[in-house]
């Protein structure tokens, strides 16, 4: 870097040369103690490590639960389901709508046969299970908690977090279904039906991933992703429900990015600034001020090009998360800018994660870059930043009102990112420097034409042989309960037992609320 331009940042924050002693007074301090900046654990991982955890959905659920058995033997102590976009959109597979992405971005669930296929063999009271499922959250974890019902398991006993983090998606990704406001109804149901019959349950996972890989920057992802979870405490204090009763089971979803003291900085502004935040406006308890969050590396740093740089990367992100105190992680796998992530790329993914947790000596003392002068820095001006976008976002209104808002920033991050990039300004090794005409890895590309076949002929099959007369009757529950505002999840809970399937569900309420349009 030359030296008459100052190093910057993602959130084109000024790096100094040399730092001093902080000036602002702000004591840090114990770890397990608010606000948190030091971790939400006193002895965070000298205990144990954090939950390791691999994302996996591969078309069909027999191959999808064979990736979790050779994870789990592996020594993954957590699984974490990704789903194809049908079920993400709440389409079945035989929809024509679906017509070529079934199984292509992960696994396909139309009805509870595939998920109790998903977890053959698995006892659901043993493992941890993340899904990453939005729109169709609520659909997903009546199926999740049928399956255990089948297995014999008491409720009481299952762990996980479902996503459930709609307002993500009108900024950012893009799959949503229903209008705003019925959205934030399902979430909040989900909310009240985890503090009753799941109590171990993490009933949302607030995610500044995906805005962060859609170009947001480090101050812009707090910001944003506080911004929705300060809404969705306030939809669901206007529901009732008391705030130290569900804001204890609220996790949330980061991304770890390249730039290692940044990245580090940015957990520990986020633990304080949410402490903050339920303790002043809400006067929760110290419960439900701790931030507990999964970290997943960042997918959009990857590189198709010199792909094996993408170890590097993501040990480097990986280093990042655990410094800055994540509960889980997932570690993206090199392969994965070209196509899901072979089963040795993915194993090598989790060792990254086990060198880090066995040899590295991270583990051995809590907040291990507290106290630093860069990164107290680093951390004060983060928590500044995103504390000057949550005070726009609340004169347009709260995040349901500022989507288009939050949207417009993120562009204009992505955009400049761009910029500097195909400028030589920011260099990316294998892209813009040190380039060469080296092939790429082989990848096998499943032939996803036959799969959706398959995918569909099993749909057929189940609605051949259930009682549709019970079908429809608790379809017609649902849409009575979904009229009267009752909790929607005990009705879909019997409905997807009699075998509904997806589609039908969210079908359903569609017809009864309406499609969400972008303005």
């Amino acid at each position: 870097m030359p030296d008459d331009k100052t190093p910057q940042t993602t959130s084109g924050i000024g790096i100094q040369r040399l730092y001093g002693p902080p000036t602002d007074g702000e004591d840090l301090g114990d770890s397990g103690a608010w606000p948190y900046v030091r971790g939400v654990y006193p002895d965070m991982y000298r205990g144990r490590p954090w939950t390791m955890r691999q994302y996996a959905g591969f078309g069909t659920a027999e191959e999808t639960n064979e990736r979790f058995r050779f994870l789990l033997d592996s020594g993954q102590t957590g699984l974490s389901v990704a789903f194809d976009l049908p079920t993400q959109m709440g389409l079945d597979s035989d929809d024509p709508r679906a017509e070529g992405e079934v199984g292509r971005v992960g696994v396909a669930i139309d009805t509870l046969d595939d998920l109790e296929r998903l977890f053959a063999d698995i006892p659901l009271d043993r493992v941890s299970t993340s899904m990453t499922i939005n729109a169709t959250a609520a659909v997903l974890l009546a199926m999740y908690v049928a399956a255990a019902d089948a297995q014999g398991v008491d409720r009481s006993t299952l762990s996980g977090t479902v996503q459930n983090d709609i307002l993500k998606e009108f900024i950012a990704r893009g799959t949503y279904i229903y209008p705003v406001e019925p959205s934030l109804r399902v979430v909040t149901d989900i909310f009240a039906f985890c503090s009753e019959e799941l109590p171990r349950w993490n009933s949302i996972s607030i995610s500044g991933y995906h805005m962060r890989e859609a170009g947001a920057s480090a101050a812009q992802e707090i910001a944003f992703t506080l911004a929705n979870g300060r809404e969705y405490v306030r939809r669901a204090l206007a529901r009732g429900l008391e705030v130290d009763r569900f804001a204890p089971r609220l996790s949330f979803f980061f991304a770890a990015h390249n730039h290692l003291f940044e990245e580090a900085a940015k957990f520990r502004a986020a633990r304080r600034l949410w402490a903050r935040m339920m303790r002043e406006e809400f006067g929760a308890d110290d419960r439900s001020c701790r931030l507990r969050f999964h970290t997943q590396t960042g997918g959009s740093t990857l590189t198709a090009q010199q792909p094996m740089n993408n170890v590097v990367r993501v040990a480097v992100q990986a280093l990042a998360a655990v410094l800055g105190g994540t509960q889980s992680l997932h570690t993206n796998s090199y392969d994965e800018a070209l196509a899901l992530p072979g089963a040795e790329a993915a194993r090598l993914a989790l060792r990254t994660q086990q060198v880090l947790a066995e040899e590295s000596g991270v583990r051995d003392t809590v907040d291990p870059l507290g106290g630093s002068y860069y990164v107290e820095a680093l951390t004060d001006r983060l928590e500044a930043l995103a504390r000057d976008y949550l005070e726009r976002i609340e004169e347009e209104g709260g995040a349901a009102e500022a989507v288009a808002f939050m949207t417009d920033e993120i562009h204009r991050s992505a955009y400049a990112w761009q910029l500097e990039v195909e400028g030589g300004e920011r260099g990316v090794v294998g892209v813009n420097v040190y380039e060469d005409d080296r092939p790429t890895v082989d990848i096998a590309t499943p032939d996803f034409a036959d799969l959706q076949e398959s995918q569909r002929r099993r749909l057929d099959r189940v609605r051949s042989l259930r009682d549709e007369s019970r079908v429809e009757a608790e379809l017609g529950r649902l849409e009575a309960a979904a009229r009267d505002g009752s909790n929607l999840l005990p009705p879909m809970i019997e409905a997807v037992k009699v075998r509904a399937t997806l589609g039908e569900i969210s079908g359903r309420l569609e017809r009864l609320w309406g499609r969400y349009r972008p303005s």
